[in-house]
């Protein structure tokens, strides 16, 4: 299996199949374990937690491969591990720790990131400011090597200092002037085009209808005569 990781966590992987969890799983469990580390590291770094998502899945896998959820739970833990070189507490640890260090000057890069929001929304072919919002946090997270979450926060807090203004109501403001704007027409084009095809259907089953109607109408047409002519041939006969 190919899996979206570096080369040193790729190393990893291999190790990690031969650990002691590791070897405890077919293949397809194997795969499946190390997608989900992928799936809880992530969780880790957008919102810096990772127990309910943790528990979520281990029960999901251990009730689809009939195993116990515990055993679940500290296999998905091992390969984590053995993943990342990290446990899953210590990563978010990590994360937390490295946000309450930050320097004021790392946090008034946050402005240019809020900015960045209202320039997605303008410029962008329909971006929401929820998905704008997200995607600028992911980027400043990635920067600053804290949670999306953390990022998120300082985003709104340093466009507050600099602006004095709240930055959810300006990013919905962005919102209606630029996206709404796009959805709308972006409706009223799909609207136009199924009353076209509705208006093309409505035509085709006109015309289909004239010509069972001609149909009808000359087989009901050509009866009479079969019915003289041969009332003729009768009379011939007589």
């Amino acid at each position: 299996m190919n899996y979206s990781f570096e080369q040193k966590e790729k190393d990893r992987v291999v190790e990690a199949r031969e650990s002691f969890s590791g070897r405890l799983l077919t293949d397809a469990q194997f795969d499946e374990s190390i997608a989900i580390t992928g799936i809880i590291e992530r969780e880790i770094k957008k919102s810096g937690a990772f127990k309910e998502k943790l528990g979520d899945y281990a029960y999901a896998f251990a009730r689809t491969e009939k195993i116990d959820a515990a055993k679940a739970e500290t296999v998905l833990r091992d390969l984590f591990k053995a993943r990342t070189g990290q446990t899953m507490n210590q990563m978010r640890e990590e994360l937390a720790e490295r946000e309450e260090k930050l320097t004021q000057a790392q946090k008034g890069v946050a402005y240019n990131y809020a900015i960045a929001v209202g320039e997605m929304i303008e410029r962008g072919d329909k971006i929401s400011f929820a998905r704008a919002y997200a995607q600028q946090g992911q980027r400043l997270a990635g920067e600053l090597g804290i949670t999306d979450a953390g990022a998120k926060r300082l985003i709104k807090e340093e466009f507050k200092a600099a602006e004095n203004a709240e930055f959810y109501d300006w990013g919905k403001e962005m919102e209606e002037k630029f996206y709404r704007p796009q959805i709308e027409a972006e409706k009223q084009q799909r609207e136009e085009q199924a009353s076209e095809r509705d208006g093309g259907r409505t035509r085709s089953s006109d015309r289909g209808g004239r010509f069972e109607r001609k149909a009808a109408s000359d087989e009901n047409g050509s009866a009479p005569s079969r019915t003289r002519a041969t009332q003729s041939r009768m009379q011939y006969r007589r």
